[in-house]
This record gives structure tokens, C-alpha cells and sequence, in this order.
């Protein structure tokens, strides 16, 4: 339980270095933070040097043993303000020695999806490959006979959702009994009630004297509340605005009728061939069954579209991210299992078929996009029937979003509210975007996924991922 919290807040935004007054220098490397040469060769070789403001702070009172609570815009880095520093702290740890014995779970990140699970996974296996600290993940929807066997050889890290890890502590093939951190990612949606039985099952098979370490997004007065229960004075780590997206996604609402917003969709889309800009997009939607039909009407259209959902394999998602990722898919059209852990760089384009109904979802949505650094484009098509929503999450941002009329011929309707006047039907893309090919910002970051340096291109993650475990390249 705890007494008291430190509280550390940055207004600064993804790209930028934290500024004298988070108490850090005007710019630091990942040298500075007395990290193992073995973590900063595999830092370097990622091409990172630099940390983003929730690193800088983050990691300093990670590598002292505090409890943290660390909220940072999707996209600026929070992985791997865990990570290293994590590493580092179980170092001594590490053991040649092939007995399982000796490489019982230091420490454990619970997510709430599979994809993001799979995301801390390579990003743990990346930054200790020079170690001897082994890393897997085991997550739903796959057979356990392969986890299994990892596990049973022995991991150090182990990253997990909920279900799959009881599943595994059912089967006695994980002891949780020398775990000396325990990290939330994605802490307001592991702290929901959904997800809190499973969560206490858990933490109460873990010792006590532990470091706890929670990170989000977004902070709701609720989930801090409930968060103290688990922690012990920690130190609070906020870096920008709170439930806000990041400065380089440029937001738009379109007034649509259901019925036609699948067309559009295709009106949108054509109007950004038009100018040059990539196809590429991710659309999200509320139901499974809403999804697949959409993912089938776009694909009718002409639209290299995919469809990833809770309803599909494992297998099934992983190949549908990789034609997404290849070029082979435009449009991926996807429930919130894509909202939180989906990291695609240089992500141009975020379409919300259907605004969410937790407006907090929103933001982990269009967060997809502008990460990095990079710009991008984050556009919402509204019903009338949803304005409580857009009302909902324009309160939770603190500010109106910009309404625009659709390009030239799609259908549109008029927002039942006094938003702005629209703009005039002869732009073709009804908005100026940002840019086609515009360099990220000069600001590193420390994950191959989540934080791109200019002019460096991350290696491709390790397949072994999908697979449940990774081994050592």
C-alpha cells in the first residue's frame, strides 16, 4: 500500500527532449543512464542513442527500484522505458548454465492483448540478445505444447496475457515465485474489471517485496485509485498532455449516415490516391461481425482490404499483419484487439468506421498513426447517432475536433450541433494532410518498433514471436 506519490510532469510532446525542468539534462543518451555495455551495444545496433522523454524520466527511477506509474502518448517510447531498464536490474541474474534452474521468471509483463504482448517480446529479446537472459511470450489462441517447452527450459522475462499465464501456472510449468518486477502495460485496460479477476489471481502469487511498474497511455482518476492498491510510494511520470493524441496526428470528423460510410471510405481513400498519398489505413470498428462484413464490402470495391478480430486464429491474425505490412493489404480493418500493441511505422492513415464506446479507446486508436515522430492522418466517421460519443471524447480530449465535409461526391451529412461551417466541396481532400514522405522527427527512440530515428530503418521483428518464445540470434 501506499503513503505518499511522487509526481513528475513534462509537457512535452513525442518528438521533443525533455526540458530542463523534468529535472533532466537538455540532452542525455542511453549511456548516460549507467546501462550494462551488453544493453547498449544492442541499443546501438538499433540505431538509437538518444531516449524520449518517457525514458528519460522513466529509467532513472526504474534503475533506483521505485514503483512508477508512467503515462506517455501511444507511440513515444514506453516499451522500452521498461525494458531496459529491467534488464539491467536482472542482470546479475543471467547464467550460462543450460539447467532451468537457474533461469527461474525475474521479471513479468502482463498485457492485455496478444499483439502487443508479442510487440514487449521482441522488444525484450532485441535488447538482451547479448545477455544471457532469456525472454518468451505466451498468449491465447495458439496450442501451449510449444510454450510449454519453453517455459519448462527456462526464461528470465516472461511477457503474458492474463488467461494463457493461469493457464500455464495451472499446469505447473510457471512459478511465479522469484518474480522481482511485475509491469501492467496498457494499466488502465488490465486494471478494468474484465480483467481484475484474473489480475489478482495473479499478483497474489507473487511476492510481496516486488517492484511494480504500471504504464498507459491514459490515466483515468479511477485506474490511479485502484492503482494504489498494488503499488508502494511511486513515482507518477507524466510526459505531455493526458488523454491526448500525439501533436503529429492530424484529426478530422466526417458527418455520415451508417449507410454510407462504407462508400466513404472509398471516396477517402481515392481522394488520397489522387494526391499521392499511400492507400494504406487502418479502419477500426466496434463488432467482429461488423468487421469481417466491412473487410468483404471494401475487397467488392476494389480495396486490398483485411480483417483481424478476437473471432480469428492466431495464425489467421499473424498472416493477415504481415500482408498489411508487406503491401499486399491496404485497408486492415480491425475491432480494438488492434487499438493497444499494433506498431507499424510510418502508419499514414487511421479511419474510425465507428466511433468507440469507451471514448479512452479512441485515443489508443489513433494512436496507430503519427507515432515516432512521423505524421499522419486520424479520421473519424460519425453518425448522428453517435454524437454522445464524439461528445464524449471531445470532453476527454479537451478540445473540438475540426469538422470537415467529405471529398467531392461522397455522401455526407450535417453535424446535429454548432461546429464549424464546412469548408468548400471544390478541395478534393476536403483537408490539407501532411505531407507525403515526410522525414520523422530528429528525436530517437528506443524501441525498433515504437521509436524510429531518422534515416534509420528498425531490423524486421523475430518471427519467433508468433511462435511463442524467441531464441538468440
Amino acid at each position: 500500500m501506499t503513503n505518499t506519490a511522487t509526481e513528475i510532469t513534462s509537457t512535452t510532446g513525442a518528438g521533443d527532449q525533455a526540458t530542463p525542468s523534468d529535472n533532466t539534462p537538455a540532452t542525455i543518451t542511453f549511456a548516460d543512464f549507467g546501462l550494462d555495455p551488453k544493453i547498449q551495444k544492442a541499443v546501438a545496433e538499433q540505431g538509437y542513442s538518444i531516449p524520449t522523454p518517457i525514458q528519460a524520466q522513466s529509467i532513472p527511477h526504474v534503475l533506483a527500484g521505485s514503483d512508477l506509474m508512467g503515462a506517455a502518448q501511444t507511440g513515444t517510447g514506453k516499451t522500452a522505458a521498461f525494458v531496459l531498464p529491467i534488464i539491467q536490474q536482472i542482470l546479475r541474474h543471467a547464467s550460462n548454465s543450460a539447467s532451468p534452474a537457474r533461469h527461474p521468471i525475474r521479471a513479468l509483463v502482463l498485457t492485455p492483448t496478444r499483439e502487443l504482448a508479442v510487440q514487449v517480446a521482441e522488444n525484450a529479446a532485441s535488447y538482451s540478445k547479448h545477455t544471457d537472459l532469456r525472454a518468451a511470450v505466451v498468449y491465447g489462441g495458439v496450442d501451449m505444447k510449444e510454450q510449454v517447452a519453453i517455459l519448462r527450459n527456462g526464461v528470465e522475462i516472461l511477457i503474458a496475457t492474463p488467461g494463457r499465464l493461469l493457464d500455464h501456472i495451472g499446469s505447473k510449468v510457471a512459478n511465479l515465485s522469484q518474480v522481482e518486477i511485475l509491469v501492467l502495460d496498457e494499466a488502465d485496460r488490465m486494471l478494468d474489471m474484465g480483467f481484475l479477476p484474473d489480475l489478482q489471481r495473479i499478483i497474489d502469487l507473487i511476492p510481496a517485496q516486488r517492484q511494480t511498474l504500471l504504464f498507459s497511455a491514459t490515466f483515468s482518476p479511477e485506474i490511479k485509485k485502484l492503482a494504489q492498491s498494488y503499488l508502494r510510494t511511486p513515482v507518477t511520470v507524466e510526459v505531455a498532455r493526458q488523454n491526448a493524441a500525439a501533436d503529429t496526428v492530424k484529426q478530422v470528423v466526417h458527418m455520415v449516415s451508417s449507410g454510407d460510410k462504407q462508400r466513404a471510405i472509398v471516396k477517402v481513400l481515392e481522394a488520397r490516391t489522387r494526391l499521392g498519398l499511400s492507400r494504406q489505413c487502418i479502419i477500426f470498428t466496434n463488432s467482429r461481425l461488423g468487421c469481417a462484413k466491412l473487410a468483404r464490402a471494401l475487397e467488392r470495391d476494389g480495396i486490398k482490404a483485411g480483417a483481424i478480430h478476437g473471432d480469428k486464429s492466431q495464425g489467421e491474425r499473424t498472416l493477415t499483419l504481415d500482408a498489411f505490412k508487406s503491401g499486399a493489404i491496404e485497408a486492415l480493418v480491425a475491432t480494438d484487439v488492434a487499438a493497444r500493441g499494433l506498431d507499424i511505422p510510418d502508419m499514414p492513415c487511421v479511419i474510425n468506421h465507428e466511433l468507440p464506446y469507451n471514448a479512452e479507446d479512441f485515443i489508443h486508436r489513433i494512436g496507430r498513426t503519427g507515432r515516432a515522430g512521423s505524421k499522419g492522418d486520424a479520421i473519424a466517421l460519425v453518425d448522428a447517432s453517435e454524437k454522445r460519443l464524439l461528445d464524449d471524447i471531445e470532453k476527454l480530449m479537451k478540445r473540438k475536433l475540426d469538422v470537415k465535409p467529405l471529398p467531392e461526391g461522397a455522401p455526407s451529412s450535417s453535424r446535429p450541433s454548432s461546429s464549424a461551417a464546412p469548408t468548400k466541396m471544390s478541395d478534393p481532400f476536403f483537408y490539407m494532410p501532411y505531407e507525403p514522405g515526410a522525414a520523422p522527427a530528429d528525436s530517437a527512440g528506443a524501441t525498433k518498433t515504437e521509436e524510429k530515428k531518422a534515416g534509420i530503418t528498425p531490423a524486421k521483428p523475430a518471427v519467433g514471436a508468433l511462435l511463442g518464445g524467441f531464441k538468440k540470434k
